[in-house]
């Protein structure tokens, strides 16, 4: 499969021309028209630090539908029994720092760089990006962040300092895209973590099918 280079214009090409992994394109920039441009394609960026600007578009595609979820015996126990407080677009660039900062289990360093993070931050106060924070005793515990558009939500990370934080963050984000009518969460790439929560994989074109009647529905932009 060709690896394209991106032209100045904020354009891709057809993500069903990427092979199975998903690599598409490289190059380009973060402007936030541009990423918002490749996630309503079905395209997202990731690459380390010191790389070129990746972008990707696998096959198959990890989803979670709203209606699936599945809350397991221990964190129905923790929301019952242990106090916390859930806001939304409350502190979206300390998640976003924090996402960054946690160490995962076979990987080095992380994909949200620095302009990552600029650039995430800047769709946040744009209306397209939010976050789901966690407090227990006053103390941001966990959290996770994404994109919006139409009824899509595009999963970019989650993190937890706490236990069963950021399932917790999860599990309200669910509840608000169940009461909204959202189509389905993408978590882009497979995880046991997700797939024990109810997520599963859809093949490329079949999500690409799903995404573009989502994006039939208006963007609800601002704080959530």
């Amino acid at each position: 499969m060709a690896v394209y280079l991106l032209p100045d214009e904020h354009d891709f090409p057809d993500p069903r021309e990427a092979g199975k992994e998903g690599l598409l394109a490289f190059g380009g920039d973060l402007h936030p028209y541009r990423l918002l441009k490749a996630y309503s394609m079905g395209i997202f960026p990731w690459f380390s630090e010191g790389d070129p600007i990746m972008w990707w578009s696998p096959d198959p595609r990890m989803i979670l539908f709203p209606d699936r979820l599945r809350a397991s015996k221990s964190l129905v126990q923790a929301m019952r029994n242990r106090p916390y407080e859930v806001r939304f677009d409350f502190d979206f660039s300390t998640v976003i720092s924090h996402c960054a900062a946690i160490p995962r289990s076979g990987q080095k360093g992380t994909w949200i760089t620095p302009d990552i993070k600029k650039a995430y931050n800047q769709l946040f106060h744009m209306g397209f990006a939010h976050s789901v924070e966690v407090y227990m005793k006053g103390c941001l515990a966990g959290g996770l962040y994404g994109i919006s558009l139409g009824r899509a939500f595009f999963g970019e990370s989650m993190f937890h300092l706490d236990r069963d934080a950021s399932k917790i963050a999860l599990f309200h984000l669910v509840q608000h895209l169940r009461k909204w009518e959202f189509r389905f969460i993408d978590a882009q790439t497979p995880t046991d973590h997700l797939a024990r929560m109810g997520a599963e994989n859809i093949p490329r074109s079949e999500f690409l099918d799903m995404l573009s009647d989502a994006l039939k529905y208006p963007t609800r932009k601002g704080k959530w």
